[in-house]
């Protein structure tokens, strides 16, 4: 860990979020950030909750005069996506994450780096600590398992917090203000299979789809990323028309919101096929790498003989697993006719493993349009169903419907005009805010998100630009001097 860092500015936010990264905070599994932040509020001598879910509540009252101020609600969660290179040693439930600075960003050596949301929490905390700052009354709302489940949030009870405006510091590009977001569902299909003895005559490989770019399954769905559960899909069913292999096991993707980067497969090859199998890896890796040269430099496809596996997965449910992957859609499906630009639908085919027992395929389905997310849900069960899976679909949350005519809107475009000399650009993301969930209980609430500028969250890429956290910094401090009075 570079504790260069420690002299970024600003330094109170910087030195909070180098903190956050010393703690293991990978969703479910946020004991150690948890019990930190109710210390942190604690010794700052500021009334501290934890909730029944979780959730940390910290309130700080109005600095003097300014106790005729609406409330404010700073809002970010502390989890992070744990996501790692194969070839990094990284335990995210010990290990504190290798941050450092690379030019203009700080990255890490690795693994994803949890700017995502480290930056809006830590931002939160630098405002509860200030002594030199004018604000109204404070509340920092910092969620637990945002990224799985949105747990921290749909848990959240009504009456615990007392402010009017939320501002959600989970945004990932500087000078854009967000006032809108899209709700998801997790729709899943599963297959039960026997197992069947490795006949004599065979050779066993590991065949390896890695090197992809990953990335965010709502934010960088519509940038033409290779999808490694597709692509190791593709050469799978044609080897098994050609060579008539047998999978031992699969292991694809890991987490629902993440695009998947890698797929890993043991095959069984019979002898008098196993030097055509592996001359046809090597060419279906230039066949990928030509169709995605653009986006995906760095894909790889790796054949290597291993130790001999002792059973396979049945053909029958193979077969299905095949059928399953093939028909599955996958990628942005359509575009918003309001909002340009912007995604309005979208699925992600995410993970595909087997565990011995059973092959389990997840995905997460987007819409800025509720009915347009379960429709898309309801397609994708189908898709698992025909190919004689068990299908369902559970955690939907709604999305964040846009109020154009919102007052802390029209604040916070002044407040970036007066500070900056540019008016933000009023935006709408194809992401899982946790406004949507936490309006739907706090119905008085009016919402912004916004943040610094984050790029490839949700993947060992994740990286966030230095001088953009001073302006969001500044941004934060100024528009908690303008908030309105009561």
């Amino acid at each position: 860990m570079s504790k260069d860092i420690l002299k970024l500015k600003p330094e109170s936010l910087w030195k909070n979020f180098y903190e956050l990264t010393q703690l293991p905070r990978p969703s479910k599994k946020e004991e150690k950030v948890r019990a930190y932040l109710k210390k942190f509020g604690e010794d700052l001598g500021l009334e501290t909750i934890v909730d029944e879910i979780g959730n940390v509540i910290i309130k700080k009252p109005a600095t003097p005069g300014m106790e005729d101020r609406k409330g404010v609600v700073l809002q970010g969660h502390m989890d992070m996506v744990p996501q790692k290179n194969a070839d990094t040693d990284h335990d995210f439930e010990k290990d504190p994450i290798d941050a450092y600075i690379d030019g203009d960003w700080v990255t890490a050596r690795g693994t994803t780096l949890g700017a995502d949301n480290g930056m809006g929490v830590a931002a939160s905390m630098a405002i509860l600590e200030a002594t030199d700052l004018e604000h109204g009354p404070v509340e920092a709302l910092i969620t637990m398992d945002e990224e799985t489940g949105m747990t921290g949030a749909e848990n959240l009870k009504a009456g615990v917090l007392d402010g009017d405006i939320l501002l959600n510091l989970d945004s990932e590009d500087e000078g854009e203000l967000y006032i809108g977001c899209a709700g998801g569902v997790d729709s899943t299909g599963v297959w039960e299979y026997t197992t069947e003895a490795v006949a004599d005559g065979t050779t066993t490989y590991n065949v390896s789809v890695k090197g992809l770019r990953g990335g965010h399954s709502g934010l960088d769905i519509n940038l033409g990323r290779g999808n490694a559960n597709k692509i190791m899909n593709v050469l799978l069913l044609k080897a098994k028309e050609k060579y008539g292999i047998r999978i031992a096991g699969i292991n694809g993707g890991s987490l629902r919101n993440a695009i998947p980067r890698e797929s890993f497969v043991t095959a069984v090859v019979a002898n008098e096929h196993k030097d055509s199998f592996v001359q046809y890896v090597k060419e279906f890796e230039e066949i990928a790498k030509d169709e995605f040269s653009e986006t995906e430099p760095n894909l790889m496809v790796v054949v290597e003989e291993t130790e001999s596996a002792k059973e396979v997965i049945d053909q029958k449910t193979i077969s299905s697993l095949f059928e399953a992957i093939s028909a599955c859609p996958n990628g942005m499906i359509a575009m918003s006719k309001d909002f340009k630009g912007v995604v309005e639908t979208s699925t992600n085919l995410a993970i595909v493993k087997s565990d011995g027992k059973q092959i389990e395929i997840a995905t997460l389905q987007r819409s800025l349009v509720n009915d347009d997310r379960d429709k898309l849900s309801a397609e994708v069960r189908g898709v698992f169903e025909a190919a004689k899976g068990k299908a369902a679909s559970a955690g939907a949350y709604p999305g964040w419907k846009p109020n154009p005519e919102s007052a802390i809107l029209a604040e916070m475009k002044d407040v970036y005009n007066n500070k900056f000399g540019r008016i933000p650009e009023v935006k709408v993301i194809h992401a899982g805010l946790e406004c949507g969930i936490l309006g739907a209980t706090y119905t008085n609430w009016d919402m912004i998100s916004f943040g610094p500028t984050i790029r490839n969250p949700h993947s060992p890429d994740e990286m966030v630009k230095i001088d953009t956290v001073q302006l969001f910094w500044d941004y934060l401090v100024e528009t908690l001097k303008h908030i309105p009075k009561k």
